[in-house]
């Protein structure tokens, strides 16, 4: 065997590890996606057409199997956001925003409610879901910036006023607990978000 040869096989066994370890995130969410929100290992593993073994080699325990599965919930998130000018009138904001939120909300409805049901009992999904509430307080403080400066002292009560009501837990709340469909529900967080922000609004 020549030196040269031992560094290609090492990269083929990395690659082969890497294939299935998305294979084993791929199937947890997608038995999640189908109404399974609390698969067992041995479900996630015949899904994913590995052994148990394989699939406890590649992930210790389901803590580090929910971490791996939440990072490729927020790739799909990233690669689904689409970027809004701070520059464009507030109302024109506030719309798309809202109807960005209400996209980015129904993508990971079902990993939501699966999180939602663990999260009591797993400090990876609660860093999870911390990790979320980061992501759209940064966009918050971004897009609405002449809003947020105009409320002063009220600044952090105001961002959030508005992530809270732009997270799973209120979007949880018009869509299953009111019953209200995705393009009303959307409309009551509009509402909700431009009232908080026009209420501070420079003249």
């Amino acid at each position: 065997m020549s030196g040269a040869e031992a560094p290609v096989r090492i990269d083929g066994r990395t690659a082969r590890a890497e294939r299935t370890r998305a294979a084993i995130v791929e199937a947890h969410l997608a038995l999640i996606s189908e109404g399974d929100l609390r698969p067992t290992g041995e479900r996630i593993a015949e899904r994913a057409g590995v052994s148990l073994r394989t699939l406890w080699t590649n992930f210790k325990d389901m803590e580090t199997l929910f971490e791996a599965s939440g990072a490729e919930v927020l790739r799909q998130q990233d690669a689904a956001h689409r970027p809004i000018s701070p520059t464009l009138p507030l109302a024109r904001r506030v719309d798309a925003y809202c109807r960005q939120r209400a996209r980015l909300l129904q993508l990971i409805a079902p990993s939501a409610r699966a999180a939602q049901m663990r999260e009591p009992v797993s400090d990876q999904l609660h860093r999870n879901r911390l990790v979320h509430v980061a992501r759209v307080r940064d966009e918050v403080e971004h897009l609405f910036a002449v809003e947020l400066a105009a409320a002063g002292a009220g600044r952090k009560q105001l961002v959030d006023a508005i992530v809270a009501a732009s997270m799973w837990p209120a979007w949880s709340m018009l869509r299953d607990g009111l019953g209200l469909g995705v393009d009303a529900a959307r409309a009551v967080m509009s509402r909700t978000v431009g009232a908080l922000l026009t209420e501070v609004a420079p003249g």
